[in-house]
């Protein structure tokens, strides 16, 4: 059989095994791991390209669901993986391998020890004792590769980027905030599976980050960052405060019961069960896109707001939350 890698059309895009294959395949061959790799990193590009292509097209349709949209996301993997592998693609995969080809020289040995190099560098620093703030930093930096750039973020979303641009600036509280809440995020993230920064930014969103927390009577904070009703069933604390509802469309004030925790941990676990436990939100737990987080939210009636999911998703796609985690 031969050592090349099938990264063919007749492969599945979403095949399990291609990532360990490739990292055979660098071992062996390093001119045909990186021809692979170059491939896989057109095929990536292409299916953010034609994602972005779908979503600026309504979604309204008699036929429209989540099953619906998880296969045509899977049916423009395979689409990317084929133009990308049959050379109909644009071109990236072959200027990747032509400059990253140049480093490689001698023997295949020498050739993959040069491309792994980066790779080993990362792998020793990680066996290095980590601080709390060491270990905080590398997930930021992990999160930080997940997102969208600002400036991708802004082309896509122009208009609305522009005029929030426009109308206030950066909360200067904001990496404070990141910092206080994110060790409870990515606790949170752990039982429901949704990203802490999405959960950063819900929190961001319910608070101002952080400004405008709910507060008890005597002044000091119900750590609810979640603004989360105290119902008939909730046997806490509470706390009241005058919030915003929107009634047929249109904003009325009223004083509501809001549940108080002891810290903002309880909150979170609180944040989390309510997502985990209650069937409304079961189309939210799980969520690996910021936009489909914010709107599932508002579809499962989480705010009045009608504006919410858009709110939501302009935090968690924005640059504020990127330049809160870099710190």
């Amino acid at each position: 059989m031969s050592s090349k890698i099938q990264n063919t059309p007749n492969r599945a895009a979403f095949d399990v095994r291609s990532a360990q294959d490739l990292r055979t395949q660098f071992q062996k061959d390093p001119k045909e791991g990186l021809k692979a790799a170059a491939q896989q990193f057109e095929t990536l590009f292409l299916q953010m390209v034609m994602k972005s292509m779908r979503d600026a097209v309504p979604q309204d349709g008699m036929l429209d669901s989540d099953s619906s949209r998880m296969y045509t996301g899977l049916l423009d993997q395979q689409l990317a993986q084929n133009m990308a592998s049959s050379g109909k693609g644009i071109g990236f995969a072959k200027l990747i391998e032509q400059q990253l080809g140049r480093h490689l020289s001698g023997t295949p040995e020498a050739a993959a020890e040069q491309l792994n190099a980066p790779a080993n560098a990362a792998a020793e620093a990680n066996t290095l004792p980590l601080t709390a703030s060491d270990s905080r930093h590398l997930q930021y930096r992990q999160v930080l590769s997940q997102m969208p750039t600002s400036a991708a973020y802004a082309i896509k979303n122009e208009g609305a980027a522009t005029a929030a641009a426009t109308t206030s600036e950066p909360p200067a509280n904001a990496g404070d905030f990141v910092n206080r809440v994110w060790p409870h995020a990515v606790e949170a993230s752990r039982s429901t599976g949704i990203p802490p920064q999405f959960l950063v930014a819900h929190a961001a969103l319910e608070t101002g980050w952080g400004k405008s927390e709910i507060r008890r009577a005597d002044g000091n904070a119900s750590h609810n960052l979640f603004g989360i009703k105290a119902g008939r069933s909730w046997q806490g604390e509470t706390v009241e405060a005058r919030t915003t509802e929107y009634v047929n469309g249109q904003a009325t004030q009223s004083v509501e019961r809001f549940r108080a925790y002891d810290s903002y941990e309880a909150s979170f676990k609180d944040y989390a069960n309510l997502l985990r436990n209650n069937p409304r939100f079961g189309a939210v737990i799980g969520s690996q896109n910021g936009t489909d987080f914010a709107q599932r939210l508002q579809q499962a009636g989480y705010a009045t707001d009608p504006m919410y999911a858009d709110k939501l998703s302009r935090i968690i796609n924005g640059p504020t939350l990127r330049q809160a985690l870099i710190g």
